[in-house]
């Protein structure tokens, strides 16, 4: 099939493609998972990634032991929260040389097989090659291939002709011609992913050196063509070329499942693989079957106080709120919030914060006004303002500026003075450091999704607030009404639970 790069709409090309495989593998990848007991362990970027997932741990800790113990409850996957997209290239690279590094110590202690993917953003944002290189050689080379998936159903993202595509409302638009490859830190040029990759590596791997699993291979060979095709090519490479990668077109869950199951019967066979996937593929591969969205009145619902502590803090009938990411949908989506719902507003100025004499009083400003609202039932809305701080330069400059950002928000949640009923964080960068530095978690589990694509966990009992609902807002997930309709379901939910306190 030959795919013409440009703008189209989704239907035309849909009608275009074969059916779908018709079997539900996900039995199989079950069946191959428990055959060695293998675990998958995902090392996320940003914390979006358990965008697809339920009943699986995420850690923001990965020393040996904690990844040794982790191994030894015999779940089938998780989740490592690294937030290496906030990282200048080499520090992502360091941590995730450290992280092979732990996790080779941990799978020799425990004696458990392992699989390990880089899950990565699926409009191709991300320090890529760097810290899949970086990973490689920690895990010990020899992998047979690196393995491309971005496909993402859920945000209307898919490669079909080895070209990735991100549905902008009923049109497919290629991936080089959207918003996401301007970006000022990991833009690039080419949709085509095997041109992605030359481009990526600067010419180190030549676009027509790439290997392509095609979508007809998927649903008209099946799983076994994708395991042949795999077991023709040859066995990893020796002498510290470069190394082989291969593109995987998808467009379904069901594709996904076909794709899955071919790459474990290559791996049975004694095939090495890396991976470098958007969100849904780690679903599939860990054989977990798909779950319905929670409920308003299951992500609310009351979790076990877990210290004397918890027991005696103060706790608002209201929910909190928080939004970093200035992309263009996050903005949309909190003007529609503003417009639709009784949400107090806190708005951090940008221009404040990276004035060192005013940082101070501006983060306290904040704050002060965040805990009144919350004490007063209010759900509260605490938001960067809107315009975009970049530097001259940008790449570096702009991370760090992005982290100076961050930090803040940090300090304003870090000054809560009652647990919220909830807390919802818009952004990767801003969900991770509200996670890790905000919140203190060190293990959170992941309960399902709010939203197509919006993760919430369940904080650990070392968290600041033990058992409560800390939902992940993707920035560039949902439509303009998604945040409004989300906030107004929970307010509705509490008020029939616990009395309406939001006004």
């Amino acid at each position: 099939m030959v795919i013409q790069l440009g703008m189209m709409r989704a239907e035309t090309l849909w009608q275009s493609l074969p059916p779908e495989w018709p079997e539900d593998l996900l039995p199989e990848i079950r069946a191959a998972n428990a055959l060695n007991g293998r675990a998958l362990v995902v090392l996320d970027d940003d914390p979006t990634g358990t965008q697809t997932v339920h009943a699986l741990p995420v850690l923001t800790r990965w020393t040996a032991a904690a990844l040794a113990a982790e191994l030894s409850r015999g779940r089938p996957a998780f989740y490592l929260l690294t937030n290496t997209r906030a990282l200048p290239l080499r520090e992502a690279q360091a941590l995730n040389q450290s992280i092979g590094q732990h996790l080779l110590a941990a799978v020799r202690a425990v004696g458990r097989s392992v699989a390990v993917v880089s899950r990565s953003d699926s409009t191709l944002r991300g320090h890529f090659p760097g810290e899949v290189q970086a990973l490689d050689a920690a895990l010990g080379g020899g992998f047979d291939a690196w393995v491309l998936v971005p496909c993402f159903p859920e945000g209307g993202r898919c490669t079909i002709g080895d070209v990735h595509y991100a549905a902008e409302g009923e049109r497919l638009t290629p991936a080089g011609e959207t918003e996401f490859a301007r970006d000022k830190t990991f833009g690039y040029r080419a949709s085509n992913l095997k041109e992605w990759v030359a481009e990526k590596t600067r010419g180190a791997i030549a676009a027509d050196e790439v290997i392509s699993i095609a979508l007809h291979t998927l649903r008209q060979g099946g799983p076994r063509a994708v395991r042949d095709q795999l077991l023709a090519l040859p066995a990893a490479r020796s002498g510290g070329g470069p190394p082989r990668v291969i593109v995987a077109n998808a467009a379904s869950y069901r594709d996904l499942e076909v794709l899955a199951l071919g790459l474990r019967w290559a791996e049975q066979a004694g095939r090495r693989y890396l991976y470098r996937t958007a969100a849904s593929f780690v679903r599939v591969m860990a054989g977990l079957a798909a779950r319905p969205l929670l409920s308003p009145a299951e992500l609310l619902a009351s979790r076990p106080i877990a210290s004397a502590a918890e027991a005696h803090q103060p706790e608002s009938a209201a929910g909190l709120i928080v939004a970093g990411s200035y992309v263009p949908r996050t903005t949309a989506q909190l003007e529609a919030l503003f417009a639709q719902t009784p949400a107090a507003r806190v708005e951090i100025r940008v221009e404040s914060l990276l004035d060192e004499a005013r940082r101070a009083s501006e983060i306290d400003r904040a704050a002060a006004a965040m805990n009144r609202h919350l004490t007063a039932g209010r759900d509260t809305v605490v938001y960067t303002s809107r315009a975009l701080a970049a530097s001259q330069t940008g790449g570096e400059a702009d991370l760090l500026i992005g982290r100076s950002i961050s930090d803040a928000l940090v300090a304003v949640v870090r000054a809560l003075r009652a647990r919220p009923r909830y807390l919802l964080a818009k952004g990767g960068i801003t969900s991770s450091d509200i996670a890790t530095a905000g919140l203190g978690i060190e293990r959170a589990m992941v309960l399902g999704q709010a939203l197509p694509g919006v993760p919430v966990w369940q904080t650990g009992p070392e968290s600041r607030f033990p058992g409560l609902a800390y939902i992940v807002f993707p920035g560039n997930v949902g439509g303009p009404d998604a945040l409004a309709q989300l906030v107004q379901s929970l307010a509705a939910a509490r008020g029939s639970l616990w009395g309406d306190n939001t006004s």
